[in-house]
């Protein structure tokens, strides 16, 4: 990396090698609705707007061990296989960012992947231009490396990547499912396989947990999760920031969706397998396939006893009017 500062504007480049075709590479860069499940740093993303070139988005990432938020545009370049972005809405202290996605074919059917940064801050003040640095130092290079190693395994990601969902029907209000949903504190209390779970709500509608759960076959595992919460959309999204051993990346979503006759409950699931991880925790000679049926097992199990539960907390609420 280096550095440049020009009067009020500081930028930052870094770039990495890429055993894999440029198209592949952008087509990660692109499809950013699914960077909270490649890249560690970024735990949700919303396409608010897009017409295959502008499009508009909500983001949520850490920086600095911080959960901040911001509005971006993003004009996508296929052809020249360049997207650029700028913040429009800013999280303080940054007051100004915008920056540049470049993919370059390289001999061999290689790649090389530069980011772009260009940004101010309010007052120019030193400690915080140094913070956001620090701040896109450490995200780049987290994400320029998760990348290169999903790209370099772009013939496996089929095999690597799952995603399921789970659902119950519910006879009770929608504001009931949701409020056990988003009371996850009080958890360890009405769900069995929670033993433990600490909770912080950073701002509003930003949760930080610790949760330690054990799955159906008796396995113990502790997790650390970002969730954003959506009352009036009926929505929690989260990301796991520390998984279980098999999984590389984890990314969910509880749905409460009414209808005339009463509400469906979803929890959706995305994983990553961590490949090496699999014949040392499931046992020599597992295969993916092996390792996709006990993750989407245990996730599952875990998933309808806790919408089975909220059912159970709505339905028997309306039962004691």
């Amino acid at each position: 990396m280096y550095l440049v500062r020009d009067e009020r504007v500081h930028r930052t480049v870094h770039s990495v090698e890429v055993d894999a075709g440029a198209g592949v590479v952008y087509g990660l860069i692109a499809d950013v609705v699914r960077w909270p499940l490649y890249f560690p740093p970024n735990v949700y993303v919303e396409r608010l707007e897009f017409d295959g070139t502008h499009e508009r988005l909500r983001m949520w990432a850490t920086a600095n061990g911080e959960i901040r938020s911001w509005i971006s545009q993003r004009v996508q370049d296929p052809r020249a296989r360049r997207i650029e972005f700028h913040q429009t809405r800013p999280q303080e202290p940054v007051r100004t960012m915008r920056g540049t996605w470049i993919v370059e074919e390289r001999p061999g059917g290689t790649s090389r992947l530069t980011l772009l940064h260009e940004f101010t801050v309010a007052g120019d003040r030193p400690e915080d231009a140094a913070w956001v640095e620090r701040a896109c130092d450490t995200n780049s290079r987290s994400e320029l490396d998760s990348l290169k190693r999903l790209a370099e395994r772009w013939t496996r990601l089929d095999d690597l990547v799952l995603s399921f969902e789970d659902s119950v029907r519910v006879k009770g209000p929608a504001e009931l499912v949701y409020d056990f949903l988003y009371r996850a504190a009080d958890w360890p209390e009405l769900i069995p396989h929670v033993s433990r779970l600490d909770l912080t709500e950073v701002s509003p509608g930003v949760q930080v947990m610790s949760m330690d759960t054990v799955t159906a076959d008796g396995s113990a595992h502790t997790t650390e999760s970002v969730r954003i919460c959506f009352p009036h959309a009926g929505r929690i999204v989260y990301k796991q920031t520390a998984t279980p051993g098999l999984l590389e990346a984890h990314t969910g979503e509880w749905s409460v969706l009414p209808d005339e006759t009463g509400v469906t409950v979803v929890a959706q699931h995305s994983v990553v397998l961590r490949e090496d991880a699999v014949e040392r925790l499931l046992g020599p000679g597992t295969d993916l396939a092996a390792a996709r049926r006990q993750v989407r097992r245990a996730l599952g199990h875990n998933s309808l006893a806790t919408l089975g539960l909220a059912k159970r907390h709505a339905e028997s609420a309306i039962r004691t009017l």
